[in-house]
């Protein structure tokens, strides 16, 4: 259609052109002293539209030739990108940054600047180069400013590798200065750092926003939650007071996981706090049925045991052939001096589930009663 619109256009011009000539009978005389020509008017008007049409051919041949060394250039930039990525996923990371480094040179497209800068860094960063690393990404963000975050988001992952979490936070922190949603995987580079910091509370914080995020593995961010939480309450295990609100303000449903039930607990057995230690095993038996919860709760014994054998005898109803909770009321029994039911509980823990604690549990019974045979007995079969 194109072409068509053309064709009529220049055939309306030849008629046109064709008609002025007929009827015209004027005259341009050109002068440049010494010289003088006399021209018709129409030859005027056919040596004008031949000039503007030469000069016309001669621009576009010259933007045709510029157009070409342009294409040319973009082409050869996307072939040494592409080429480069594709070493770099191969794990041939020398070709993988010398075809890197190549359309790095090349790229006059900010985007392309910037994801070849980061190419060949991680390439350089693979075989150890880090002073060629350093620069790759410093050259990019200088020439192309507006696409730095992608060079500040690999500069953060390198310092986060050479356990640098105070450098890589600065880094991320001229990152955010832009404002804006900041991108998921900034902040699971700050989560890396805050980890490597040990600081568990801005953990916590980050996992609450990765957790909205539909980019993220949720997955993976409920178990650093998790990790967080318990090195949380391993971290406050020295001060009553601390772990006491961090445990009070945790929900209901973290609570009842046992493995963050069982570190509070083992926490508040090392401060003594014999109380809160039962009400959270109490708590979470009857749901969990956690063994290492149900062995604890024969730890930090204080003068509320017979409370704890009855509460203990309850869950035995509903699991009757639990080994590691008769040999709990066994250790129950033998710190009340029950001998005859402490024995019959250690022995019954025994013909469940033979185990090396059950053994020296009824062991250290019959030294109290003074059957010394017996007891070096269960000794030897403990150790065997």
């Amino acid at each position: 259609m194109k072409l068509i619109l053309w064709l009529l256009a220049l055939f309306a011009a030849a008629v046109a052109v064709t008609l002025a000539a007929k009827y015209t009978t004027g005259h341009v005389l050109l002068v440049m002293p010494p010289y003088e020509q006399k021209l018709s008017l129409d030859h005027f008007i056919i040596g004008l539209i031949a000039v503007f049409f030469a000069f016309y051919m001669l621009v576009r041949l010259l933007l045709g030739i510029f157009g070409f060394s342009q294409r040319h250039r973009h082409k050869k930039t996307d072939v040494m990108l592409v080429t480069g990525l594709k070493a770099y996923f191969e794990g041939d990371y020398a070709r993988a940054q010398k075809n890197a480094a190549t359309a790095l040179k090349l790229a006059d497209v900010p985007i392309m600047t910037a994801i070849s800068a980061v190419i060949a860094a991680r390439s350089a960063n693979e075989l150890g180069e880090t002073k060629a690393r350093d620069q790759y990404l410093v050259t990019a963000i200088n020439k192309a400013p507006s696409e730095k975050s992608l060079c500040l988001i690999a500069k953060t992952d390198f310092l986060l590798n050479d356990g640098l979490h105070k450098e890589a936070l600065e880094t991320l922190q001229s990152l955010y200065a832009k404002g804006g949603l900041q991108p998921s995987s900034a902040l699971q580079l700050e989560l890396k750092a805050q980890q490597q910091a040990k600081n568990w509370d801005a953990v916590l914080e980050l996992t609450d926003v990765l957790a909205k995020r539909q980019s993220t593995n949720k997955i993976l961010v409920k178990k650093l939650r998790h990790d967080a939480q318990m090195e949380n309450i391993r971290s406050k295990a020295s001060d009553l007071q601390s772990l006491d609100q961090y445990w009070q303000h945790m929900s209901p449903l973290e609570k009842m996981d046992s493995k963050l039930a069982v570190a509070a607990t083992r926490a508040y057995i090392a401060l003594g706090n014999c109380a809160t230690a039962h009400r959270i095993i109490e708590q979470n038996v009857p749901i969990t049925w956690d063994n290492e919860l149900i062995e604890l709760y024969a730890e930090c014994l204080d003068y509320h045991v017979n409370r704890q054998i009855e509460c203990a005898e309850v869950w035995l109803r509903s699991h009757p052939n639990n080994a590691q909770l008769l040999l709990t009321l066994g250790k129950l029994c033998t710190y009340c001096e029950l001998w005859g039911k402490a024995q019959n509980y250690l022995e019954a823990s025994l013909s469940v589930e033979p185990g090396q604690k059950a053994h020296f549990a009824l062991a250290q019974l019959n030294e109290k009663l003074g059957k010394r045979e017996l007891a070096m007995d269960h000794y030897i079969k403990g150790l065997n």
